[in-house]
């Protein structure tokens, strides 16, 4: 992977393809690898003819770790999207963005709209809205010393997630007790550009996907039917949704 420097923090990425661009924002505790790599998005977007721009956002992967939670708001974390367009000299793209990777590239549209071309919300509903419910826990349960001290099931699946990335358990932590800002309806319902909301019919964790798809203009709404958070990511009609609504975009 290559890196930049994002005000001050090293931002790793990769760019691979040719052709319109798309960035790719991944979710909590994940990474380019396994977001994007290990689910074949990067090879499927590669292989339809787009160049592929995807980022380990700061404190994931290969990215620089940080420690206080106040360096991980969603508006500062888009700010490094941003800065990476910037740094490889694109003025828009289409923006898909996967759970926390959503919310961020929600912020991205409403600071810096003309950058972007279309918006697809993977894997976050109408808690985009609502906001994400236990962030304490989840914490806490990055922050023990052993898996089976954690009791909360929602809270040991992303414990486990973390250590199959072989994430920094300290600093997702901190990004987990960083500001939350809220998302409000009134927002989303500025938003312009074309938007796909993707979320998988058993995501307790994302929320409704319909729902969200409701409070913003012309959005369009794909089920991934049967898919639960974790699994809807690398789902087949995931991609091929995102196929035709890039196509019907352009």
């Amino acid at each position: 992977m290559q890196s930049f420097d994002s005000n001050g923090v090293q931002i790793a990425y990769v760019d691979e393809g040719e052709g319109e661009p798309i960035l790719l924002i991944h979710g909590f505790a994940s990474n380019v690898v396994a977001n994007w790599v290990d689910t074949q998005w990067i090879r499927t977007l590669v292989n339809a003819g787009r160049r592929v721009i995807a980022y380990d956002n700061r404190g994931h992967g290969q990215s620089e770790k940080l420690y206080d939670p106040d360096r991980y708001g969603a508006p500062e974390m888009a700010e490094d999207a941003r800065r990476l367009l910037d740094h490889l000299g694109i003025e828009q793209v289409d923006v898909l963005g996967y759970s926390m990777g959503a919310r961020i590239a929600a912020f991205l549209v409403f600071t810096h709209p003309e950058r972007v071309r279309s918006v697809i919300f993977g894997g976050l509903g109408i808690n985009m809205v609502r906001g994400m419910v236990g962030s304490g826990p989840l914490a806490k349960a990055l922050e023990v010393p052993r898996i089976e001290d954690v009791t909360n099931e929602t809270a040991r699946s992303f414990r486990a997630f973390a250590e199959q990335t072989k994430s920094d358990l300290r600093a997702l932590a901190a990004c987990m007790r960083g500001p939350r800002e809220k998302v409000a309806a009134e927002r989303l319902a500025t938003i312009k550009v074309p938007v796909l909301v993707a979320v998988g019919s058993e995501d307790v964790i994302g929320g409704s996907g319909a729902a969200l798809a409701e409070l913003i203009p012309g959005a369009q709404f794909l089920d991934i039917t049967g898919r639960d958070h974790m699994k809807a990511v690398g789902d087949a009609r995931f991609k091929q949704g995102v196929l035709d609504f890039l196509t019907s975009r352009a």
